[in-house]
């Protein structure tokens, strides 16, 4: 838009009364007014500087933008609304009626002398009279032709509309005001329902400072008694220790002390037989028995020794481990219970769904991709391609188990309904309403159902996966057995059949149930 100048356009000095028209340019009330005394009989009017034509066949309009401005926005709309008189030039009477053929908007006085012929066709008051002629004739819109979606006049009826399903405008008009009721009604529950969730998350966020308090001062407290009770396993197996020092320091002395006895008794009996060595009495050493010399030997068996010294100074190792395994056992077990960890669910491979490039182990715990033919017999459940199911299906309650992923370029793993077909790409996990799996494909990673992919980030760490069920709650979920532990990603809906643990694997790719 143009800029305004300092003096007013028309009498080229500076304004009395400045009022700015649409295009811009700014002139005095005075000029503007004998303007419009010279413009009143055409009804056209335009700005005396540039010529543009205005929209409204009053110049009283072109004071409206000057209004609005100085105005509060709560009431521009208000005052956006009100359309004057045409016909009242002294004055801004606002119109209740405006006529389509002359394009001119009525006050109540100029209505009662207005033409009544059918031509004269009035309307709510309104600036915008373009949009309800046709923009070739010139002529007011009746109809409405469903066929090409448009609003016609009776000239396009009878040139190019005559074989088409026509509806007077009013009529049109009406049916789409009841399908726009039927769309508001629709937007109006689907608003509610958007504001209830937003409550709903609003009070869950407000919700999250209490909740972190809670789940740390519960954490606090766990790891506060995991070390008192690791305290006490300490002090435990510590006495332990002590008592077999005290045990083994005993036995050692007490068969030390008999080892003492026998070595005396030994050193008797050699200074004995020393003595017979070196005696000139034929009859004393005749009457020694060298048996009984032999039996003393006997009786002090050096093997028996042996074994009784390398035992005593041993301390029961076992013991101790079996003491701290048991104990940690029970601080694990105390810990699942206060943080309701659930046990490994059983999971088995079922052969008989097994494609036949898909050998499975004998433990039934792992799936690899064979280029060889299985040459399994033909069934109903079996897959023609990649793909295995587990035996068990899963009904209720919340289920866990852990895989591990060969580092192949493809491989998938999830879950499925046994409705799932069985021939195709469209009965491969997650390319299907029934099933659902994070997989690898390339270096890449996703979560995929229904054949939509979820990109992740690429390059894990580890090939190890947690996958968790929680069927009445409807939520399956993935997670990566890094350091830290990590969650992948959760389905969130309402299962409706028995779920079943999927695998797929190509391209020399594996995958192992670790624990289940």
């Amino acid at each position: 838009m143009a800029s305004a100048p300092e003096t007013c356009c028309i009498c080229l000095t500076k304004y009395t009364e400045e009022v700015t028209l649409r295009c811009g340019h700014s002139v005095c009330q005075g000029c503007i007014d004998q303007v419009q005394d010279t413009q009143a009989e055409s009804k056209v009017n335009f700005c005396p500087k540039c010529k543009e034509p205005e929209e409204h066949p009053s110049l009283k309009t072109w004071t409206w933008r000057n209004e609005v401005e100085e105005l509060p926005s709560s009431q521009v709309q208000e005052v956006q609304l009100v359309i004057p008189c045409s016909y009242c030039i002294h004055s801004s009477t606002p119109a209740v009626k405006t006529c389509l053929h002359c394009e001119a908007s009525l006050c109540d006085d100029h209505l009662r002398v207005h033409i009544k012929s059918p031509e004269h066709v009035l309307s709510k008051p309104t600036t915008v009279l373009e949009e309800q002629k046709c923009s070739v004739h010139r002529k007011i819109l009746e109809y409405y032709c469903n066929e090409d979606e448009t609003c016609i006049c009776v000239y396009c009826l009878a040139e190019t509309h005559r074989t088409h399903q026509l509806e007077p405008l009013n009529e049109a008009t009406e049916k789409r005001k009841e399908r726009l009721k039927d769309v508001l009604q629709t937007l109006d529950t689907k608003r509610e329902k958007t504001d209830k969730e937003i409550q709903n998350l609003l009070k869950g966020q407000n919700e999250i400072p209490d909740k972190v308090t809670s789940l740390t001062e519960t954490v606090t407290a766990l790891f506060t008694e995991i070390r008192r009770q690791l305290e006490d396993l300490e002090k435990k197996v510590l006495s332990e220790v002590s008592r077999q020092k005290v045990q083994v320091t005993a036995s050692i002395s007490n068969l030390i002390q008999q080892l003492e006895i026998q070595k005396d008794e030994l050193s008797s009996e050699i200074r004995h037989i020393e003595k017979l060595l070196t005696s000139t009495d034929p009859s004393s050493v005749l009457k020694c028995q060298v048996v009984t010399f032999l039996d003393g030997v006997k009786k002090n068996d050096a093997e028996e020794t042996d074994k009784n010294i390398h035992s005593s100074g041993n301390l029961n190792h076992f013991l101790i481990a079996l003491t701290i395994y048991d104990g940690l056992g029970n601080i694990v077990t105390k810990a699942k219970e206060d943080f309701y960890v659930i046990e490994s669910s059983e999971i088995l491979l079922d052969k008989n769904t097994a494609a036949n490039n898909v050998a499975i182990t004998e433990d039934l715990k792992s799936a690899t991709w064979s280029v060889m033919s299985q040459r399994r017999k033909e069934t109903p459940k079996r897959f023609q391609q990649y793909q295995v199911f587990s035996i068990q299906g899963i009904l209720s309650g919340q289920h866990y188990w852990e895989v591990e992923a060969s580092e192949a370029e493809y491989w998938m793993v999830g879950m499925a309904y046994p409705s799932t077909e069985t021939e195709g790409e469209q009965s491969w996990i997650g390319n299907n309403k029934r099933s659902w799996c994070f997989c690898r494909w390339h270096e890449e990673y996703s979560i995929r159902h229904n054949s939509k992919d979820i990109q992740l980030f690429s390059g894990m760490s580890s090939n190890r996966y947690g996958i968790h069920v929680d069927y009445d709650s409807g939520q399956l979920s993935f997670y990566h057995l890094c350091e830290p532990i990590r969650h992948v990603y959760t389905f969130s809906g309402t299962f409706t059949e028995p779920l079943h643990a999927a695998f797929w694997v190509n391209d020399n790719g594996w995958i192992k149930i670790r624990k289940s």
